[in-house]
């Protein structure tokens, strides 16, 4: 938690004891929400829903600036905290068919978009990603679903599969091109160095930050 929190703090262009400040700030919020619990964690998945679903795709087409840190150091809590407390709230099994259907649908998208893309997703943002891609990951995403309700409860689930799995693929996307227009604007490529090779904690979850928290609140609204 203290580790994303400092690279989101790199993010905000926030250096030595101010990212580490942050951090603890991160950290903090996390364990007193946490400490809590009930209605409170409901809702900051509620704050974070809200977030993706609305705030991201605005500001998204409008642009992450360099002038708008404040915006992103205040944005640092809402994309780690309640995604944090869905990884605690939610049951293991749930944790890991969310993280599947992330890496399914970035898995479709990668190999579809690099097979058929040929209209760019938002090459402002990344230029690699392509909508034939995108469309390949929620493909990817309703199929994992479809499988897996399948031989959990049968084909009576289907619609309900289905539409979870079309959200949470699209929410992954909008994490994806978040965290690209943070890393952008900040003017790096990678979020840290904390894994050799593969950049920062925040660079291996960027997709799952967005879907997380959806999907706990989902589970919530299901198991009142």
């Amino acid at each position: 938690m203290g580790a994303a929190g400092h690279e989101w703090a790199r993010l905000c262009r926030l250096a030595n004891a101010r990212a580490w400040l942050y951090a603890a700030g991160i950290a903090i919020a996390f364990g007193a929400l946490y400490a809590v619990g009930g209605p409170a964690a409901r809702l900051a998945f509620i704050a974070a829903a809200l977030f993706w679903v609305l705030v991201v795709p605005m500001w998204l087409a409008r642009g992450v600036n360099p002038d708008e840190r404040r915006a992103l150091i205040v944005a640092g809590f809402v994309v780690l905290v309640p995604a944090a407390l869905a990884l605690a709230a939610l049951p293991p099994a749930s944790v890991l068919a969310v993280l599947v259907l992330v890496w399914v649908a970035d898995t479709a998208a990668y190999f579809i978009g690099r097979a058929w893309g040929r209209r760019k997703l938002a090459p402002g943002i990344s230029p690699s990603k392509t909508w034939e891609g995108a469309w390949g990951g929620l493909v990817g995403a309703v199929a994992y679903a479809i499988i897996g309700g399948t031989f959990l409860t049968g084909v009576g689930a289907w619609p309900v599969y289905t539409g979870v799995a079309v959200l949470l693929g699209a929410i992954s996307i909008v994490g994806d091109l978040f965290e690209s227009a943070a890393k952008r604007q900040a003017g790096v490529k990678d979020s840290g160095t904390l894994l050799p090779g593969h950049g920062g904690i925040l660079d291996r979850v960027d997709s799952t930050t967005a879907v997380l928290p959806i999907a706990a609140l989902l589970f919530a609204l299901r198991n009142p």
